[in-house]
């Protein structure tokens, strides 16, 4: 029997406010197709999730996962959250001064049988980027 698409990506969300990658990406499935707004990465990967999801638990040590609210409307699943934490390493083409980060997030994951197969997620660069002193406000892109 499959888990319901809500409880897909509570499983996802719950490991990575552990800061368990690999947990987190035990349920997204190996052809999910992925788009992050603000890095203008769009028909990305699993892969892109990992590789995002690492940049922010290794960048983050104290990283703090709050979750607003998560919406289900039958396999599509939206869920707001805010990262929190101080910076410790240089992330997403800001430079390491050890700012506070909270971004607040909403991703979008479309759900099949028991694994993600589609991640949108947005959020405001140019929030992240003032929070972490940042003073352009040019994109980065993760390849």
């Amino acid at each position: 029997m499959s888990a319901r698409p809500r409880e897909t990506v509570e499983a996802f969300l719950n490991a990575f406010k552990l800061k368990d990658v690999d947990a987190a990406m035990s349920n997204v499935a190996d052809d999910a197709k992925v788009t992050v707004f603000p890095l203008q990465v769009r028909g990305g990967g699993a892969d892109v999730v990992r590789t995002l999801l690492e940049d922010v638990v290794t960048s983050f040590p104290d990283l703090l996962i709050t979750v607003k609210d998560v919406i289900e409307v039958g396999r599509v699943v939206v869920a707001e959250f805010k990262i929190e934490g101080t910076q410790s390493a240089d992330f997403l083409g800001a430079i390491n001064q050890e700012k506070h980060l909270d971004l607040d997030t909403a991703w979008r994951f479309t759900v099949e049988g028991d694994h993600l197969a589609g991640i949108d997620a947005y959020w405001c660069q140019n929030q992240l980027y003032r929070r972490l002193a940042v003073k352009r406000q040019d994109h980065v892109t993760i390849v």
